[in-house]
């Protein structure tokens, strides 16, 4: 190897470690694409709040709510790659956008560097007061017996909640209006206020509505019964947990980020995620930890967009 191109080489490096070890410099902004008060928002928060100190600068939440996460995407991938920036994401972002938007403003391989996997979303199926129903049987009687008459709040067409919308009304032969919404806060909301009829949606929205008689949960996403709904049966035993993927939230950052920078983010959050107050405040928002390396989140998201388009492809014309 020619003298110039080692002393290139080591140059480089010494450059990196110097940017890593003066990292980071100002606060960083975390961008959330999600609307403020859904439990996302809350966790991009709780995360913020735990990573400034060790950081040694404020963790500043910025939402960029709106058009299924591609507001957030897109502002992500065009910030500058200095560590100051990083970006919370998700499945619609990842996965499924690139199979439902026919022109994409950013692209999920080129435009970002993979993180950490924080969380898989335990998930209920939820009736409003403006249905009589109780249970899921219930409730499918209901949508067979009326096509289109139930409304479904979603976070948008093609997103995570409008698939399983389509893979739904498909199994039970039958059709749900879909009703788009910016985040989890105002679907609740919209539950509560009997703007919609159903929908299927993370637990940790309605931690504060569990005795609410206007929320009914009918089902959870779960292996078991959860101790704090111990009545309501999981959707294997109601009879729809044949639904394929798992909502899931993690953190990417803008190309070109320096290795140095992703590495520190990546041991941060993990350390962050993996204590005692971390695991506390998730098993309260209904929230399973995810972790691992930043390889690992990157494989995980080339399967995740790999079953994403399977699902596109079966539902996502109609």
């Amino acid at each position: 190897m020619k003298t110039w191109t080692i002393a290139a080489l080591m140059l480089a490096g010494l450059t990196t470690s110097a940017t890593a070890q003066n990292w980071p410099t100002q606060p960083i902004k975390m961008i959330v694409p999600i609307a403020p008060g859904s439990v996302t928002d809350v966790a991009a928060r709780f995360l913020a709040q735990e990573l400034a100190p060790r950081l040694g600068q404020p963790v500043v939440v910025v939402n960029r709510p709106g058009a299924n996460m591609v507001l957030g995407a897109q502002e992500c991938a065009r910030s500058d790659p200095d560590g100051h920036t990083i970006c919370v994401t998700s499945a619609d972002a990842m996965s499924y956008n690139p199979f439902t938007l026919t022109q994409m403003t950013y692209d999920p391989d080129k435009d970002f560097r993979p993180v950490v996997n924080m969380y898989f979303v335990m998930e209920g199926l939820l009736a409003s007061q403006n249905t009589t129903v109780t249970s899921v049987a219930q409730l499918r009687e209901m949508a067979v017996a009326s096509p289109g008459k139930l409304n479904f709040g979603t976070l948008g067409p093609g997103s995570t909640i409008d698939t399983f919308r389509k893979w739904l009304s498909d199994d039970w032969k039958t059709q749900f209006t879909a009703v788009p919404y910016k985040g989890g806060s105002e679907i609740v909301n919209a539950i509560v206020n009997k703007e919609i009829d159903v929908v299927r949606i993370g637990l940790g929205n309605v931690a504060g509505h569990l005795e609410n008689p206007a929320v009914k949960i009918l089902a959870v996403r779960s292996t078991k019964r959860l101790a704090a709904l111990p009545q309501v049966p999981t959707m294997d035993e109601a009879g729809i947990g044949a639904y394929p993927g798992r909502p899931w939230w993690g953190v990417v950052v803008p190309a070109k980020t320096p290795d140095a920078l992703v590495d520190r983010l990546n041991r941060e959050i993990n350390e962050v995620m993996n204590s005692e107050k971390s695991r506390d405040f998730m098993a309260k928002q209904f929230l399973e930890p995810a972790n691992g390396t930043r390889q690992e989140f990157a494989d995980f998201l080339q399967r995740d967009r790999k079953n994403a388009g399977e699902m596109i492809t079966r539902y996502g014309n109609r």
